[in-house]
C-alpha cells in the first residue's frame, strides 16, 4: 500500500471532487438507509391493524409506499452524482499520470531505453495506468460507500437495539481475518500477472516492428508459438489469481447469510421479551442485506488495491529513475563555434564496451572533419557525445570554448542538424517528416528546397501524393535511400550552427552520394561538420580526417596526408578503389 502514498497529490489537486464525492456518497446512504425505518412503521402499523381488526383505511399503507419510492429516487439521485465526481476525478488522475509518465520518459537518457524493452514501457503507462484508475475511481468510491454505510446503518442499528447490533456482527472478525490472509495472496498474483503481460507486450511489439525479418526467415510459426506459450503463461498467473479472488464472494454471502440468522433468531427472541417491537425484525433484516454489498465488495475493492498497489510499485520504479544528462542552465549561449575533444574516453554503460579512449582533435568554425575506420571503433559514439545524449567518463567536449555540459541542453541539441546512422521516420506526410524540427513552421518552399539539397526531391515528385505521401510506420513505404535522404533533409531544413552525418549515405549509389555532397557544400559553407562514414568517398573533401580502430585515433589528417602515410586509410582507400 505504500506505493499508492504517491497517489495523494493528486486527491489534493482534485479535493473538491473527491469531498462532493463523499457528500453525495453519505446523503445517498443516509436515503436509502431510512427505507428501513420506513418499512419498520409499516411493519408495526399493519400488526396493529391486524390485531385491532381494522382494515378499513389503506392510505398510510399508500403513504409509506410512495415515501419508500422517493426515497429510492433520492438515494438514487445521489448516487448518481456520487459517480458523477469520484469516477470523473479517477478520470482526471488517469489522464494527469499518463502525462507525467510520458513526460518522465521524455527525460530519460538513451541508455534507459536500451535496457527497457518498449513493450514494458508502453505497458506501464496503459494497462498499469488503467489498473491504478480502477483504485482512484470505483475502489475509492466504494471504499467510502462502504465506510459511510457501515456507520449509518450501525448508527440506526443501535438505536434500536445494542444486544441485537453486536449479535448481527458477530461473523465480521471472520470476515475480516479472510481478507487480511488473502491480500497479500493477490498482491502477489498481482504482480506476476503484469510481468507477464509486460513480457507478452514486448514479444508482440517486436514480432510487428520485425514483420520483414520475420517473413524473410519464414519464422512465422516459430513466433506465433512463442506468443502463444506467453500467453499460456499469462493465462495461467490470471487464473490463479482469479482462483484466490473466487473466494472471497461465497465467504462474504455466507458471512451475511449467518447475519439474517441470527437476526430473525435472536430478534424473534427480543419480540417475545417485548425488548423490541416485530417491525425491527425486517428493519434488520434489510440494514443487513443494505450491508451485504458493501462487505460483500470488500473482496472485490481489496482484489482492485491490491492490483493498483503492484501496478503503482512498478510505475514508481521508473518514475524513480533519474536522468543523469539534463540541463545545467536556462541561459541560451552561443554554440557556432570551435569544437574541441580533449582526453574523451567513453564507455556505455548498459554493455560495458568502451567506445572511446583517450581521443583528443580539435575542429575549427567552419571546416568539416570526417571520420572513419572499421565497425566498432568508436566512430557513431563521438556523434553522440556531441549531442549529449551520453555524457564522457572523463576528458571533456567544448563548443565554442565552452564546456557542452554548461550549454543550454536543448539549444544546443536545436544548433545542431543530425542524421543518425539509423534512420527513423514517423508514420506522416513526407513533408512533416522533413519539417518535423521547426514544428510545422517551415513553408512548403522551404520543404522543397531542403528535399532538393538531399537529392530527393524527383523521388518525392514521383510519388502520387508527393510531399503528401504517407511514409507508413517507420518509413516502411520508402527505400533504403529515399529515407536517407529524407533524413538528410530533415537535418539541414533548420539551418543549423552544427551538421553531423553519421554513415548517411551508406544506402544510395556513388553517383547520388556524389550530388549530395556537392549540394551540401553550399549548406556546410560557414558551419562546423563533421561527416562520418566507412567510404572515403564521402569524406575525402574533409579539411581534416580522423581514422579511429579500437575508439582511438590511428591516423589523422588531411586526405592526401593520409595517403602518403600509406598505413590504414591507404588500404581502406585502396580497397574501395579496386
Amino acid at each position: 500500500m505504500k506505493s499508492l502514498l504517491s497517489l495523494n497529490h493528486y486527491f489534493v489537486k482534485y479535493k473538491w471532487l473527491l469531498l462532493l464525492g463523499i457528500l453525495f456518497v453519505s446523503l445517498s446512504t443516509i436515503f436509502g438507509t431510512y427505507q428501513a425505518v420506513i418499512v419498520r412503521k409499516g411493519t408495526n402499523t399493519l400488526l396493529k391493524l391486524i390485531n385491532d381488526k381494522n382494515f378499513g383505511d389503506n392510505s398510510v399503507f399508500i403513504y409509506y409506499g410512495l415515501t419508500i419510492i422517493g426515497l429510492a429516487l433520492i438515494s438514487g439521485l445521489f448516487m448518481f452524482l456520487m459517480r458523477q465526481t469520484i469516477i470523473v476525478m479517477s478520470r482526471h488522475i488517469e489522464y494527469d499520470q499518463k502525462n507525467e509518465i510520458y513526460d518522465h520518459y521524455q527525460k530519460l537518457d538513451i541508455s534507459f531505453y536500451k535496457q527497457n524493452s518498449t513493450g514494458d514501457l508502453m505497458n506501464r503507462i496503459t494497462e498499469d495506468v488503467g489498473k491504478v484508475r480502477m483504485y482512484t475511481g470505483p475502489a475509492v468510491m466504494y471504499m467510502v460507500n462502504t465506510v459511510v454505510t457501515i456507520i449509518t446503518v450501525v448508527a440506526f442499528m443501535l438505536s434500536v437495539n445494542v444486544q441485537l447490533t453486536l449479535m448481527v456482527f458477530i461473523p465480521l472478525p471472520i470476515l475480516s481475518f479472510i481478507i487480511y490472509k488473502v491480500s497479500n495472496l493477490i498482491n502477489q498474483r498481482s504482480n506476476k500477472v503484469q510481468q507477464e503481460l509486460s513480457n507478452l507486450t514486448s514479444h508482440a511489439q517486436e514480432s510487428f516492428a520485425s514483420i520483414r525479418v520475420v517473413k524473410a526467415y519464414a519464422r512465422e510459426k516459430f513466433f506465433s508459438e512463442t506468443i502463444n506459450e506467453k500467453g499460456e503463461n499469462y493465462k495461467k498467473e490470471n487464473l490463479k489469481l482469479a482462483t484466490i479472488e473466487s473466494y472471497f464472494q461465497p465467504t462474504m454471502v455466507l458471512m451475511i447469510g449467518m447475519s439474517v440468522l441470527i437476526t430473525v433468531w435472536y430478534g424473534g427472541y427480543l419480540v417475545t421479551q417485548k425488548k423490541i417491537e416485530a417491525g425491527n425484525i425486517p428493519e434488520f433484516i434489510m440494514n443487513v442485506f443494505r450491508l451485504t454489498w458493501p462487505f460483500a465488495s470488500l473482496g472485490w475493492v481489496t482484489s482492485l488495491v491490491q492490483r493498483a498497489a503492484a501496478s503503482q510499485e512498478r510505475i514508481n520504479e521508473f518514475l524513480s529513475v533519474k536522468p543523469t544528462i539534463v540541463n545545467p542552465s536556462n541561459e541560451k549561449t552561443d554554440v557556432a563555434g570551435d569544437i574541441e575533444f580533449k582526453n574523451v574516453s567513453f564507455t556505455y554503460p548498459e554493455t560495458g564496451i568502451k567506445a572511446l579512449d583517450n581521443v583528443s582533435f580539435e575542429l575549427k568554425k567552419g571546416e568539416v572533419l570526417g571520420i572513419t575506420g572499421p565497425v566498432g571503433s568508436g566512430k557513431s559514439t563521438i556523434a553522440q557525445l556531441l549531442s549529449r545524449i551520453y555524457d564522457c567518463d572523463s576528458g571533456e567536449i567544448s563548443v565554442n570554448h565552452k564546456n557542452i555540459k554548461q550549454h543550454h541542453l536543448y539549444h544546443l541539441r536545436n544548433n545542431m542538424g543530425i542524421v543518425p546512422q539509423e534512420v527513423f521516420l514517423f508514420s506522416d506526410t513526407i513533408a512533416n517528416n522533413i519539417s518535423f524540427s521547426g514544428n510545422n513552421n517551415f513553408t512548403k518552399t522551404d520543404i522543397e528546397e531542403a528535399a532538393k539539397k538531399a537529392s530527393v526531391y524527383d523521388n518525392i515528385m514521383s510519388f502520387p501524393e508527393k510531399f503528401e505521401t504517407m511514409v507508413g510506420e517507420r518509413g516502411i513505404t520508402l527505400s533504403g535511400g529515399q529515407k536517407q535522404r529524407v533524413s538528410i533533409a530533415r537535418a539541414i531544413i533548420k539551418n543549423p550552427e552544427i551538421l553531423i552525418f553519421d554513415d548517411c549515405l551508406s544506402a544510395v549509389d556513388t553517383e547520388t552520394e556524389a550530388q549530395i555532397l556537392n549540394n551540401l557544400k553550399q549548406i556546410m559553407h560557414g558551419k562546423t561538420c563533421i561527416i562520418i562514414s566507412p567510404r572515403i568517398s564521402s569524406i575525402k573533401g574533409a579539411n581534416k580526417i580522423l581514422y579511429l580502430s579500437d575508439g582511438r585515433i590511428a591516423e589523422s589528417g588531411t586526405h592526401q596526408d593520409l595517403l602518403n602515410l600509406k598505413g590504414k586509410y591507404y588500404d581502406l582507400f585502396e580497397l574501395q578503389k579496386n
